[in-house]
């Protein structure tokens, strides 16, 4: 198995996006109280490997239902390009899926020091089912991304779970406000699967039905705007929330690329979309980053 093709199907400018979720949670938390070093290594180890299983189980799943084909607008990834066969992918899947429950099992252990209770037993469903969730939005025989409800599984995965559970099982605390931050991240990770879908809506209109396939073209871009807005909404009423501190608003550095993100949702089409992507991810990465180094300062 080639490296530079498993390297290439791992898609590794996507790991930031899901790395935002749990650096805001860990930071939100630190600002409240210590947090174990090792279970934030397990946590962000945890992610990253959901991450790169969802990302893996997308290309196989995208090729066995013919969705990956010549005319696709978005990047070619490796059985498309004919540098993977279909059971190495199945294999490597396989790899990533053992790996994510090894750590998260691993992680659960060492954030509750048992996993024979009701609470570390509720996470390590919950990690199954992100498990299931990384590995269905294509794959299966009815995959949830092909019938449009890819956008609710990212809100709950990529949002909540990811800022709510780096909270929580850093710090072993829980307070409500925290599903502010969490729904902005979830806002913002949910751009990310919009505007891949308006690149690649001539090509997905074949095989599979999206949220954007379903608003159309120009109502999906009006989605990505308000999608922003909404997820900057609900981080500015989390800073707002008492004690409000100037520091907490060190996010809003990142408002001109958010903007900018915008003007080539609006002004590009189909492939020219695809840089979109990545700045999106990025943006919301320092987004998190220094929304969560504002609580701690």
């Amino acid at each position: 198995m080639d490296a530079k093709a498993c390297l290439r199907s791992m898609r590794l400018r996507t790991l930031p996006l899901s790395l935002a979720g749990i650096t805001l949670g860990v930071f939100l938390a630190a600002g409240e109280r210590s947090v174990s070093p090792l279970t934030v290594l397990l946590l962000a180890l945890t992610t990253v490997c959901l991450q790169i299983l969802s990302n893996l189980s997308n290309e196989l799943g995208d090729t066995l239902h013919g969705t990956d084909r010549s005319d696709r607008q978005g990047i070619h990834y490796s059985i498309q390009d004919g540098l993977m066969t279909v059971p190495e992918m199945k294999r490597l899947i396989g790899f990533f899926a053992s790996l994510s429950c090894l750590f998260g099992f691993g992680m659960v252990w060492r954030a509750f020091g048992t996993v024979f209770a009701p609470l570390p037993l509720a996470f390590l469903v919950l990690g199954a089912a992100a498990v299931w969730a990384a590995m269905h939005y294509t794959l299966g025989r009815n995959p949830y991304g092909y019938r449009g409800l890819g956008d609710i599984f990212v809100f709950l995965f990529f949002g909540l779970a990811t800022v709510c559970g780096g909270y929580y099982l850093t710090g072993l605390e829980w307070s409500w406000r925290i599903l502010l931050p969490a729904s902005a991240i979830g806002c913002f990770s949910v751009a990310v699967l919009n505007v891949n879908n308006i690149r690649d809506m001539k090509s997905d209109a074949a095989t599979r039905t999206t949220v954007a396939l379903r608003l159309g073209e120009r109502r999906a871009r009006t989605y990505q705007t308000v999608l922003i807005a909404l997820g900057w909404a609900l981080m500015t009423a989390f800073c707002l929330l008492p004690p409000v501190r100037p520091w907490r608003f060190l996010y809003v550095l990142t408002l001109p690329v958010f903007l900018l993100h915008l003007k080539g949702v609006w002004t590009l089409r189909d492939r020219a979309l695809d840089p979109m992507l990545p700045l999106l991810v990025l943006s919301s990465f320092v987004f998190a980053l220094l929304g969560g180094l504002g609580s701690l300062l």
